[in-house]
C-alpha cells in the first residue's frame, strides 16, 4: 500500500496544435486579482511613494511638484503590463518546449542563484537576493521556481520506474531539491525556500512517492529547521516573536507581526474604506509589499478580504482541474507544481499577515508591489493556460492508492 498511479497518454500522441480554448476562468480570476492589486497599491502605496520620490522634503505634500504620490502605482502598472504581455506570449508556446529545455533551464537557474551570492544586493533586508541590471533589480529566485518545476516534472517523467525506490527515487530527489535550495538558504531567503520545498514535495507526492519516504523527509526537514534556528539569529528572533507575541513589543523582530495583527483587527467586518488606513503610514513596515494583505484588511475589512482568499482558492481549483485533464505526465506535474507554487505562496503570506505563521518575507501573488514575483507568477499562469488548451474535460490524471501495485507505475493508453 502507499503507492500512486498516474495514467498518462503516450507523448507521441500529444497534438502539437489544439482547437481547445484556454481556461478563461483561470484568466478571469487572475485578472480580478491584478485589478485588486492595482487598486490597493494606489491606496496603500502613497506613504512609500512619498518616501521614495521626495526623501529630503521636510513637509511633503501631493501638491508639491517634487513629490510623486503615485510613484508605486506607476511602477507597479508598468511591471504588471510587462507581466501580462509575458503571460500571453508564454500561453502561445507549446508546453513540450519547456520539457525539451528543462535541464538547461534548471542548470542556468542554479548558476544564477550562486551568482546572486557573489554579486547580489540586499536592499536593506536580511537576504542578499537581488541582482541589479540596467538600473533594475531582479530577484532570480522567483524565476528559478519555474525552472525547478520544469526539471522535476521532466525528471519524474523520465525516471518514473524509480520514484518508489529509496536510493534512486527518494535520495535522488533530496539531492536535487537540497542542492537547489542551498544557495537560496545562503542568501538567506527562507520564505522562498519554504515555498520551494512545499512545491517540490507536492510534485513528488503527485508523481507517486511512498508515504514512508515522505515521513522520512519530514523528519529530515524538522532536523534541518532546528539547525537553521540555532545558527540564524534573525530566523530565531522571528520564530520567538511568533510563539510568544506581545502587544507591547517594540523590537524589530516582532514589530511587523504585531502591527499587522492590529491592522487586520482594526478593519473589522467592512473596513475603514480605501485610503483611510492608518497602519500603512506610520506603523506597518512593507505595507505595500509583504504585508499588503494586512494593510488591505484594514481598509477593506473581513468580508471583502474573504473574497480575496476565495479567488486564490478558485485559482487552485482551476489549476488542479487543468492538471487532471493534462495530456502527459510532464504537463500534469508542471500544472500541479505551478498551482501549488502560486496558491501555497498566497496562503503562507496570508498566514503571516494574520499571525498564523512566522514572518517569511514572501509576497502575495498578483497583489504585492514588486516586479520579479509579479512577472514570474504571470508567466506561470501563461504556462497553465497553454496546458489547458490540450487538456481534456474528462481528465487523464487518476491518482489512487491500492495494494499490490508497482511503485509509481505509469500505464500508457
Amino acid at each position: 500500500m502507499g503507492h500512486c498511479t498516474i495514467q498518462v497518454t503516450n507523448p507521441n500522441t500529444v497534438p502539437m496544435e489544439s482547437t481547445n480554448k484556454p481556461d478563461y476562468q483561470l484568466l478571469i480570476f487572475t485578472g480580478i486579482l491584478l485589478v485588486i492589486g492595482l487598486i490597493m497599491i494606489t491606496s496603500i502605496g502613497v506613504p512609500k511613494s512619498i518616501q521614495i520620490s521626495a526623501p529630503h522634503v521636510l513637509y511633503p505634500s501631493c501638491d508639491d511638484a517634487n513629490v510623486d504620490c503615485y510613484l508605486l502605482f506607476k511602477r507597479h502598472l508598468s511591471r504588471m503590463l510587462i507581466g501580462v504581455a509575458a503571460m500571453f506570449v508564454v500561453a502561445k508556446i507549446h508546453y513540450k518546449l519547456w520539457e525539451k529545455i528543462s535541464v538547461w533551464l534548471f542548470g542556468g537557474a542554479v548558476v544564477l542563484l550562486f551568482i546572486v551570492l557573489i554579486l547580489g544586493s540586499a536592499f536593506n533586508t536580511f537576504a542578499k537576493s537581488w541582482l541589479t541590471l540596467f538600473n533594475t533589480s531582479i530577484q532570480p529566485t522567483e524565476f528559478a521556481k519555474i525552472a525547478l518545476i520544469f526539471y522535476l516534472a521532466h525528471w519524474f517523467e523520465v525516471r518514473r520506474a524509480d520514484i518508489g525506490n529509496f536510493q534512486h527515487g527518494f535520495i535522488s530527489f533530496c539531492v536535487i531539491t537540497g542542492g537547489f535550495l542551498l544557495p537560496i538558504l545562503a542568501q538567506p531567503d527562507l520564505g522562498s525556500a519554504f515555498v520551494i520545498t512545499a512545491v517540490a514535495v507536492g510534485i513528488y507526492f503527485a508523481a507517486g512517492a511512498k508515504l514512508k519516504h515522505l515521513a522520512i523527509g519530514l523528519v529530515m526537514a524538522i532536523f534541518a529547521s532546528m539547525i537553521i534556528l540555532g545558527f540564524a539569529t534573525h530566523v530565531r528572533e522571528r520564530f520567538k516573536a511568533f510563539v510568544s507575541s506581545s502587544a507591547d513589543c517594540r523590537e524589530d523582530y516582532c514589530w511587523q507581526t504585531e502591527q499587522a495583527t492590529i491592522a487586520v483587527g482594526s478593519g473589522g467586518f467592512f473596513g475603514k474604506g480605501l485610503a483611510q488606513g492608518v497602519q500603512k503610514s506610520y506603523w506597518l513596515p512593507q505595507a505595500s509589499d509583504d504585508f499588503i494583505f494586512a494593510a488591505s484588511a484594514e481598509e477593506l475589512g473581513f468580508v471583502r478580504t474573504s473574497l480575496l482568499v476565495l479567488l486564490y482558492g478558485l485559482i487552485a481549483y482551476r489549476g488542479f482541474m487543468i492538471a487532471e485533464g493534462a495530456p502527459s505526465g510532464f504537463a500534469q506535474l508542471t500544472a500541479i507544481g505551478i498551482t501549488l507554487w502560486i496558491t501555497a505562496q498566497a496562503f503562507i503570506n496570508i498566514g503571516v499577515n494574520t499571525d498564523l505563521f512566522p514572518v517569511t518575507g514572501i509576497t502575495l501573488p498578483f497583489i504585492s508591489y514588486g516586479g520579479s514575483s509579479l512577472i514570474a507568477t504571470l508567466i506561470g499562469i501563461g504556462i497553465l493556460l497553454n496546458i489547458s488548451k490540450y487538456s481534456s474535460h474528462a481528465g487523464s490524471f487518476n491518482r489512487r492508492r491500492y495494494s499490490g501495485a508497482r511503485p509509481a507505475q505509469y500505464r500508457r493508453h
